[in-house]
């Protein structure tokens, strides 16, 4: 039984394709059953004059199961456009696949290793990386699956249905001890998701860790309003769209942001000379994530 939106949408349409693939396999089997009957050798059926086409049945037999094969094809479609666009208010959590463990990371700084805690009927969104190998962040009972890649971001989401323990799997082969990267969802009510989240540790949230990392490396020194350096301004960064030197545009996302940061000559903006310096090396995934959530806070201009 699916324990998430995406499952029952998912399981419905697995459902009719295959009612409707089992339905034209049996409609196929007893035609050629009755006809292997009706003309076998020795029967009484007449022969004489067969007809050479039959207009009206061709049309039947081609147009009907490609009109009901373009709907199952325009359903899927809409099940996975709505599954790549999350809801506004998803609560986000960051999600880092290591050989061979899962480390995830609420906005509050609640941390986990190959577990997570997620409140019943409220959107989640993961924002997913590796640090070495390709992982694939596989919850069967959600039935989501998203490859989770080095060097980027991928994304998936979900709200889950009910409540309980839900097995969490690697499912893309990653090493020696790939069939132990196994881990488990566990789905609350919204109240004791969070008193769970306040009996953790007492740590700084994501964002406010990201704050303090944004101001020891230098950042607010060229970013902010009233630097002597001329370079964009951060303020309200993420989402926008970016308008850069050789004409393209990108929307300020995770993975924007993140690129910024290591690889800063690959996207110089419109207007401003490629002088920021690369902090490959400096600032780990963790690092990278605080401050992405930090610049995904708004925050007011002057």
């Amino acid at each position: 039984m699916s324990a998430s939106t995406t499952g029952v949408q998912t399981d419905a349409l697995f459902i009719a394709m295959v009612l409707l693939c089992g339905g034209m396999a049996l409609l196929l089997a007893g035609i050629i059953v009755f006809f292997a009957v009706r003309y076998r050798a020795g029967s009484s059926a007449n022969r004489e004059r067969p007809p050479s086409h039959a207009n009206g049945l061709e049309a039947a037999w081609t147009l009907l199961p490609l009109l009901l094969f373009l709907g199952v094809f325009a359903w899927a479609a809409w099940v996975y456009v709505g599954q790549r666009q999350p809801p506004a208010d998803a609560l986000p959590v960051y999600v880092t696949g290591k050989q061979w463990m899962w480390k995830l990371q609420h906005p509050g700084g609640r941390r986990e290793i190959n577990e997570l805690h997620v409140p019943l009927g409220q959107p989640v969104r993961l924002v997913m990386t590796s640090e070495d190998a390709i992982h694939s962040f596989y919850v069967p009972a959600f039935r989501v699956k998203q490859d989770v890649l080095p060097g980027r971001y991928s994304y998936l989401w979900f709200t889950a249905t009910r409540l309980g323990d839900f097995r969490l799997f690697c499912a893309e082969y990653c090493g020696s001890e790939h069939s132990a990267m196994v881990g488990r969802v566990v789905v609350m009510q919204p109240a004791d998701y969070a008193r769970w989240l306040q009996a953790g540790p007492a740590e700084p949230g994501l964002a406010e860790r990201g704050a303090r990392l944004y101001r020891e490396h230098g950042c607010s020194g060229c970013h902010d309003a009233g630097s002597i350096v001329r370079a964009p301004s951060l303020d309200n960064i993420f989402g926008r769209t970016v308008h850069l030197q050789d004409g393209r545009e990108r929307r300020a996302d995770e993975t924007y942001l993140r690129d910024a940061m290591l690889l800063p000559a690959q996207d110089i903006v419109a207007g401003y000379a490629p002088q920021m310096p690369t902090y490959a090396g400096q600032l780990s995934e963790e690092d990278i994530q605080a401050l992405i959530a930090f610049l995904s806070q708004p925050r007011a201009t002057p």
